[in-house]
């Protein structure tokens, strides 16, 4: 699995100079301006439609019009998108971040939170997301471990502008380390977890609803008249430098071979950008 989120900080140079905008780095949380960006800390599959939505707008945007981004999750890592590549050309990008109203989460936002523009806790089906306000929905770490889904996801695709772009990154419930999570003593999965993200609070509830997978994100999609432009699927737990991490992925060897590949273990997360039509009656496939 990813490792949580480094910091956002929307800070402005206290004296902007005309190459300003293009040495500024917003994902600098030390607060120095003149750090190049750092690409290699970015996700192509993500920071590449990001990039080109972003770009797509026209010239460096207004600061009314900056690009509004909606974190679904306190553990997404959000410096997988490239936001700060996309501030040191002079772009401005807005990130509010949305979780479950939990202590879990509570204790996660505490040390992160005041990095964001703004900080929303609640009931995921129902709080009070500004609908139709957001360019992107970034959700990751999130949709395998609450209930009811489809809802949550209904409810943030509702914060997407017409055009925006929603990104997912989870866990899939076919996967052989998904089983392994939920079949897991509480005492081994918080080992585990201290192994694979260590000072981070947890372990999270290990749900994995049946939309948690290939077919169920495709079938949301389909029903809903969205787009999937990409999706892929990424074997994290090969890249964990973790020593448990060999143990884990052993493990999942294992559940592969005894149900005879039901859960495979060539992958543990699912990626998908999934695009929302301007108009919902005119879907392109």
């Amino acid at each position: 699995m990813s490792d949580p989120a480094r910091p956002y900080v929307p800070r402005q140079p206290s004296a902007p100079g005309p190459d300003s905008t293009r040495d500024w780095n917003a994902t600098d949380e030390l607060g120095f301006f003149n750090i190049p960006p750092e690409p290699e800390h970015s996700n192509p599959f993500f920071s590449g439609p990001l990039a080109d939505y972003v770009t797509q707008r026209g010239a460096v945007p207004r600061a009314e019009d900056a690009v509004s981004v909606l974190q679904a999750g306190c553990l997404a890592p959000l410096r997988e998108l490239g936001i700060g590549n996309l501030t040191g050309r002079g772009f401005r990008v807005t990130v509010s971040v949305v979780d479950e109203d939990t202590p879990l989460t509570r204790h996660v936002l505490e040390s992160t939170g005041e990095t964001y523009d703004q900080v929303i806790t609640g009931d995921l089906r129902t709080v009070g997301v500004p609908q139709r306000s957001f360019d992107v929905v970034y959700c990751a770490g999130l949709l395998e471990r609450v209930r009811h889904v489809e809802l949550v996801l209904d409810h943030l695709q509702g914060a997407l502008r017409p055009g925006g772009l929603m990104m997912i990154r989870m866990g899939d419930r076919r996967a052989a380390s998904a089983l392994l999570d939920r079949r897991l003593p509480d005492l081994a999965r918080r080992r585990v977890w201290r192994a694979l993200h260590p000072g981070l609070p947890g372990p999270f509830p290990a749900v994995y609803e049946k939309p948690v997978s290939e077919q169920g994100i495709h079938s949301y999609a389909l029903m809903r008249g969205l787009v999937v432009a990409q999706h892929t699927a990424e074997p994290t737990l090969q890249a964990n430098p973790a020593p448990l991490s060999s143990t884990v992925r052993t493990a999942c060897t294992v559940i592969s071979r005894l149900s005879r590949g039901r859960y495979g273990d060539d992958h543990d997360e699912l990626l998908y950008v999934i695009r929302k039509p301007q108009d919902r009656f005119a879907r392109v496939v």
